[in-house]
C-alpha cells in the first residue's frame, strides 16, 4: 500500500512533535512485544497438552522456528508498505509466536536466574540504546563491523549443531554477547538517522514498528546469550 501524498504543508511544529515521540512509540512498542512474549510463554507452560504438542515434536517446534523466521523477514522487507495495523498485528503475531518457543528457556533453567538475567540484560541494553541515541559519533563502520561479528555467531552455531564442541558453544557465546550489546548500540543510532528522514504520519508509524523489532531482537538474543553464560540449570 503507498502513502498518499498530502496538499497542504504540514506544520513544522506537528513534524517536530512527531520526531519528538518517535523513539516512545519504538519502545513502547518494543516492551509490549516483550509483555504479549512473557505472556505467550506462561499460557503454554499452564498447559501440559500444549507444551508436550510444541516440545514433544521436532516437526512442530522447527515449524515454529521457521514461521518466526518468516515474520521477521516479511515484516523486515514490506514493513513500510504496509498499513500501519497490519504492520503491528504482524509484529505482535511474531512476538507471540516467540514467546512459544521461548518458554523452552524455563524447562532449562531455574526461575530466578531467568529473572536476575533479564534485569541485567535490561540494564546493558538499556544503557548501550541510551549511549547510541545520545552519541554524536558515525556508528557506521562500528556497525559494519558488528553485523560482521552476527555473521560469524550464526554460522559457529550452525556448524555447531553438527561438530558439538564445547570450545565453539563459549567461544560464540561471548562473542556473541559483545555483538549484541554492539548491535543494541548501533541500531538505536541508526534508527534516530532514519527517523530525521523519514515523511510523516503512516510512514514514521511504521518505521517506529520496525524499530521495535530491531531492539526486540537485539535484547532478546543478548538476553539468551547472558543465560547460557549465567543462568542456572534445573
Amino acid at each position: 500500500m503507498g502513502y498518499k501524498i498530502r496538499s497542504t504543508p504540514i506544520p513544522a511544529s506537528a513534524i517536530t512533535l512527531e520526531k519528538a515521540s518517535f523513539f516512545p512509540r519504538v519502545y513502547g512498542w518494543m516492551a509490549l512485544g516483550l509483555l504479549v512474549s512473557a505472556v505467550a510463554s506462561f499460557a503454554l507452560l499452564s498447559s501440559p497438552s500444549a507444551l508436550k504438542f510444541v516440545f514433544g515434536s521436532k516437526v512442530v517446534y522447527f515449524g515454529l522456528i521457521l514461521g518466526e523466521l518468516g515474520l521477521v523477514f516479511y515484516l523486515s522487507s514490506r514493513v513500510m508498505s504496509m498499513s500501519p495495523a497490519a504492520a503491528k498485528g504482524t509484529f505482535l503475531a511474531f512476538a507471540g509466536l516467540n514467546g512459544v518457543t521461548l518458554a523452552s528457556i524455563f524447562l532449562v533453567y531455574t526461575a530466578g536466574s531467568i529473572a536476575s538475567t533479564f534485569m541485567v540484560s535490561a540494564a546493558t541494553f538499556g544503557a548501550m540504546s541510551a549511549y547510541g541515541m545520545a552519541t554524536k559519533r558515525d556508528l557506521t563502520g562500528f556497525g559494519s563491523f558488528v553485523v560482521m561479528g552476527l555473521f560469524g555467531v550464526v554460522i559457529a552455531s550452525v556448524v555447531n549443531l553438527f561438530l558439538q564442541s564445547e570450545a565453539v558453544y563459549w567461544i560464540s557465546t561471548y562473542i556473541g554477547v559483545l555483538v549484541f550489546v554492539g548491535l543494541s548500540a548501533y541500531d538505536t543510532w541508526k534508527l534516530k538517522q532514519m527517523a530525521e528522514t523519514v515523511g510523516y504520519g503512516e510512514a514514521t508509524a511504521n518505521l517506529s514498528i520496525l524499530g521495535a523489532l530491531t531492539l526486540y531482537l537485539d535484547f532478546v538474543n543478548l538476553f539468551l546469550m547472558l543465560l547460557r553464560l549465567l543462568g542456572r540449570r534445573k
